[in-house]
């Protein structure tokens, strides 16, 4: 248990009741006292010439108190363990959902020349997962010729989930930049768009209640940017959406979007409702079966894209249809671009053709296994001796079941 001479919360408790400190200079205690009682008289020059206890409890104070300026303002002092102790408490404090402002910047003196602009670095963006994360790496140039180098994971429901800063140098710096476009599923961004969306994220991340990664208000404030407070939003559906609404299956043909599948509770439920189908005591035409069948699929898809959803899938095809662009596929670009206004705002006449073939995929895949396991017990069942099945025997027949008998479509 740390004693009452080190622990900041219980210092500050001692100064603001008037305790005794005996263990301090008795100056350095009755300063301490009246800056833990009037924090807004706190200077940096006043609190770095206290001990560092009595100093960690001034910045416990503007923790509890929700006041950013003492930890912002020490966060760049010359003593390096009070620095340290300050970031602790502006990532505490954005942990708290308090907006840290932007530090005043002193007028650059008179110079014969005008400083060099910095050079600005390409960042990178990977493509949308299905659950809404992507990976985002930005860099800015160092004093000494070096890069810092930011690599996040944004996710589109809780906001940045993990970020790591670390130094490389330029050469290590160009070669991340070259292996991510080449390896594939990653775009070149601006410096500027990646920090707006790594602001954007930061923005999430309170409005969902998710803390702060360490490091993440450091990053904010290196790359120039805030936390977006303001949810993004997107512009009204266009006359030509309801034409792009019924090629929105044609997205799920990319080799990005091919992968995006509904949560596994819902495709449960999917499956159930085809089980329905299939046992129903009815006696029903192939067709009818069939109007059945897909009946279930578009209930269980609007069921699913509440419009909370329907916009959180608007803005994944926004972000999508920026990296079509991007890696030259303009006809999936205004796809999805049209898929994702028209989501966004509630459109639902004609239905999403997108949202169904999200659902739809299903049902394929779970008749893909079901083919797999016919084919398996086949070639099971031509035990040693026996003549191989041909071809035709091979082949899956028409009907289609699930592991658990479900006939499919």
């Amino acid at each position: 248990m740390k004693s009452s001479a080190s622990d900041p919360r219980s210092l500050l408790d001692a100064l603001r009741a008037g305790t005794s400190l005996s263990d301090f200079p008795a100056d350095a205690v009755e300063s301490a006292r009246a800056l833990a009682k009037d924090l807004g008289s706190a200077t940096p020059a006043r609190v770095e010439a206290l001990p560092e206890p009595l100093a960690a409890a001034l910045l416990e104070a503007a923790v509890l108190d929700g006041q950013a300026a003492l930890p912002e303002a020490l966060s760049t002092s010359t003593v390096k363990p009070l620095a340290k102790l300050a970031k602790k408490a502006l990532y505490r404090l954005r942990s708290r959902g308090v907006s840290i402002p932007e530090s005043p910047r002193a007028a650059p003196p008179e110079a014969p020349r005008p400083a060099p602009t910095p050079e600005a670095l390409p960042a990178l963006a990977s493509t949308v997962t299905g659950r809404g994360e992507r990976a985002l790496v930005l860099g800015r140039v160092l004093r000494g010729g070096g890069v810092e180098m930011a690599q996040a994971l944004l996710s589109d429901e809780q906001g940045v989930l993990q970020l790591e800063l670390q130094e490389a140098s330029r050469g290590a710096w160009r070669r991340i930049i070259k292996d991510g476009l080449e390896q594939g599923g990653a775009v070149e961004l601006s410096v500027n768009e990646a920090a707006a969306l790594l602001a954007e994220a930061a923005g999430l991340n309170l409005r969902a209640h998710t803390p702060f990664p360490e490091g993440l208000d450091v990053a904010l404030r290196h790359f120039g940017v805030q936390p977006q407070l303001e949810p993004t939003t997107l512009p009204p559906p266009e006359p030509e959406d309801v034409r792009r609404a019924m090629e929105g299956d044609v997205l799920h043909e990319t080799p990005e979007l091919a992968a995006w599948l509904p949560p596994e509770s819902i495709t449960q439920r999917l499956l159930a409702k085809l089980d329905e189908v299939v046992v129903s005591p009815l006696a029903l035409s192939d067709v009818q079966r069939q109007d059945q069948l897909q009946g279930a699929v578009r209930a269980v898809t609007q069921e699913y894209f509440t419009p909370d959803m329907s916009r959180r899938y608007a803005l994944r095809l926004w972000r999508m249809a920026d990296f079509f662009e991007r890696t030259g596929r303009p006809r999936e670009a205004d796809i999805a671009r049209g898929e994702a206004r028209r989501l966004f705002h509630g459109a639902d006449q004609p239905y999403s053709r997108f949202a169904e073939h999200l659902f739809e995929k299903v049902v394929g895949l779970v008749a893909a296994a079901g083919a797999r396991q016919e084919a398996a017990a086949r070639r099971e069942a031509g035990a040693p001796g026996t003549r191989a099945p041909s071809p035709a025997e091979a082949a899956p027949t028409q009907e289609r079941r699930s592991p658990g008998g479900l006939i499919l479509p």
